[in-house]
């Protein structure tokens, strides 16, 4: 017998095969329905040509993808925005399969819903092509004991319209068929079924083999044919079944030829068959349960070929093969792509981290001895303005004596990788920062992160040692100022000078500042300083009131400055009381000029004394108010360089993380 094609329906090319006389053995014509419809066609041309041309090229219909309430298209959504998400994290070969599916989702999408494509496909001497034959109801296929019997993909479709599903399948015009329809229920319920025999899956042409991994790939639905010999053959279980254990509920697995077997044995093998395919992981539907059908039958006696043309027509009427197959696709890419996305635990960074980080920083800037200096200076000051004249001049003759030389030896000495803010201590915290941040983190996101982390340290020493810079530079200016008591302008507890010269030289955040303000100081202290020497900004380094000015005075400082001064009154008045009664210019009395002088020469180191026990408490609030601001304009450095670029990039991959796990409709912590 010889199959009618469908080349000239859905083409327009070509003569039917089955328009001619076909005497078969009996010497009788077949009739497929076909000629007869088309012969009603060419009696009823008008009524033909109103009909509408969607009926046999449909146009993009979205119940292919299920009800609207199916959750397919959005984990198609998902999967788009997460690809596109990842592009710039994941390579390409990672994100291929993914793409792939995305790709043929939407070219399913275009073509017909009506029609469900299904692929027998089996290794060779397994009976597929005689099945496709029982199937159709004609011979179609040629069978045979020569192999490869089947060298190219063959169609038989049931209904019109299918044309667009045969072109993505690269199955040409002379291949495809259409099958004796007998106007039975069981072929009422086939209505909408396009059927195709592939080759051998196992086949010694190699061009054979690619065909049917091509057409694997995008058939709605497949029957796989074994036989009793090559039913647990590896080739089929580990290239096909096992990788496609997750297409399941589109599986059909057919044990063909038992004919050859006795009841028991059949049974036998049966149960063999589906031991094997649990061992793959493939799903076998029993009771009511979604998963692969799994069947004996008889291709060349047809027992048990209508059981399988029933199951069929009912697998086809659902119509929701097509978005059972997608859905099996995003599964198995979702699986692919889960080592990349899926974290162990929740990476992050929490508050810990970033509190080891910033006090790494603040240790590498110094800014604890930056404290420390401050309160020694203002302690300095202090002792500088309510000190005894003759001490001032002491120290004083001291300090230029010892100075120079002793500070250019030390200068000389030093050795010169030692950098002002440790070099590799921030090294060592941005390093510590990004191990915390990936902890957990698959590879490719851990290797973003980090890569993020380093970018963004690499100008994070220099800002760091400008920040140094111009605190050593403001406590500089304040030991070389020469006398405590002129050009300083009050500083408020929030640190801005309140005087014209102290507004001038503010540079650094007050206590209230906000971590967004505190990180442009930082920044611009920098700039400022590289810019301009004379008007340098330095973030309170050593002082709140920036390079040359004071450290604040208490209101006490002039009632102590008015008592050293008539201490030192009494003292000059006392002497000079004394060298007039020496000299003979004033009467001789001894024990009043006396009592003058030694209440000036006790009482000027006794208030010496006391401003110096008063200033402590001052003097430690003012460095670590001091030690404060650095740290604060230290971290918002780091800040704004390393911890706000790595939460970008971890929000990133959490944006991608709940992409996926729309994708999945699983979790992907476990919680």
């Amino acid at each position: 017998m010889t199959a009618v094609t469908d080349q000239g329906r859905d083409h327009g090319q070509g003569e039917p095969e089955g328009a001619k006389d076909a005497p078969g053995d009996d010497g009788r014509r077949w009739d497929d329905g076909l000629i007869a419809r088309r012969a009603a066609e060419a009696a009823q041309e008008n009524a033909e040509a109103a009909r509408s041309p969607q009926e046999d090229e449909p146009g993009p219909q979205v119940e292919a993808y299920g009800p609207p309430g199916s959750p397919l298209r959005p984990r198609l959504d998902a999967l788009r925005e997460l690809v596109g998400l990842s592009r710039a994290r994941l390579d390409g070969d990672t994100l291929a399969e993914a793409g792939r599916v995305l790709d043929e989702a939407s070219a399913r999408q275009r073509l017909s819903s009506r029609h469900t494509v299904v692929a027998i496909a089996g290794a060779t001497g397994s009976g597929k092509s005689t099945l496709f034959n029982a199937l159709a109801g004609v011979q179609i296929s040629d069978t045979g004991l020569r192999r490869p019997t089947t060298s190219a993909p063959i169609a038989c479709s049931w209904t019109d319209g299918a044309a667009g599903l045969l072109d993505r399948l690269a199955i040409p015009g002379r291949l495809r068929r259409r099958p004796v329809q007998g106007g039975t229920a069981t072929d009422e319920a086939l209505q909408g079924l396009v059927l195709v025999d592939l080759p051998d899956h196992d086949s010694a042409a190699t061009g054979h083999r690619e065909q049917v991994d091509r057409v694997l790939a995008l058939v709605d639905a497949v029957i796989w044919v074994v036989d009793p010999e090559k039913y647990a053959d590896a080739a089929l279980h580990e290239r096909y079944l096992r990788p496609l254990a997750g297409h399941a509920e589109i599986s059909f697995v057919v044990l063909n030829q038992i004919d050859r077997l006795s009841g028991e044995a059949a049974d036998l093998v049966l149960d063999d068959l589906r031991r094997l395919l649990d061992e793959d992981g493939m799903a076998v539907g029993e009771h009511g349960e979604p998963g692969a059908t799994v069947m004996s039958l008889s291709a060349l006696t047809g027992a048990g070929v209508g059981d399988l043309r029933e199951v069929l027509g009912k697998f086809v009427q659902d119509r929701t093969a097509a978005a059972r197959r997608l859905s099996a696709d995003v599964d198995a890419a979702a699986a692919r792509l889960r080592p990349v996305y899926v974290a162990e635990g929740r990476p992050g960074l929490g508050e810990r981290a970033r509190e080891q980080f910033t006090d790494r920083l603040a240790e590498a800037v110094g800014a604890a001895a930056a404290g420390q200096a401050a309160e020694r200076e203002w302690r300095r000051n202090a002792g500088r303005a309510c000190g005894t004249p003759w001490l001032r001049l002491w120290r004083w003759y001291e300090s230029t004596r010892q100075l120079g030389g002793l500070d250019l030896m030390a200068q000389v000495l030093a050795p010169p990788e030692e950098e002002l803010t440790a070099r590799q201590r921030v090294e060592q915290a941005v390093r510590k920062l990004a191990d915390d941040a990936v902890d957990g983190l698959p590879a490719p996101w851990a290797q973003a992160v980090r890569e993020t982390a380093v970018n963004g340290a690499k100008g994070l020493p220099e800002a760091l040692d400008e920040l140094s810079r111009n605190a050593q530079a403001g406590a500089g200016g304040r030991g070389r100022g020469g006398n405590a008591d002129t050009g300083s302008a009050r500083v408020g507890p929030g640190g801005r000078g309140r005087g014209a010269r102290g507004s001038e030289d503010e540079g650094a955040p007050g206590p209230d500042a906000k971590g967004s303000g505190g990180v442009g100081t930082a920044a611009g202290a920098g700039r400022r300083g590289s810019g301009s020497p004379g008007r340098t900004s330095a973030p309170a380094g050593g002082a709140p009131g920036g390079r040359g000015s004071r450290p604040p005075r208490p209101a006490w400082w002039p009632a102590a400055v008015l008592a050293q001064a008539s201490m030192t009154l009494l003292q000059i008045f006392g002497g000079l009381w004394l060298l007039g009664q020496i000299i003979g210019v004033l009467e001789p009395g001894l024990l009043t000029p006396a009592l003058l002088m030694l209440a000036g020469v006790v009482g000027g180191p006794l208030v010496e004394w006391s401003c110096a026990a008063a200033a402590r408490g001052p003097a430690r609030r003012y460095g670590q108010e001091a030690e404060r601001r650095l740290r604060e304009a230290a971290a918002g450095c780091g800040r704004v360089r390393v911890l706000d670029p790595v939460a970008a990039e971890l929000a990133r991959y959490r944006e991608v993380r709940e992409r996926y796990v729309a994708v999945t409709e699983l979790s992907t912590t476990g919680g």
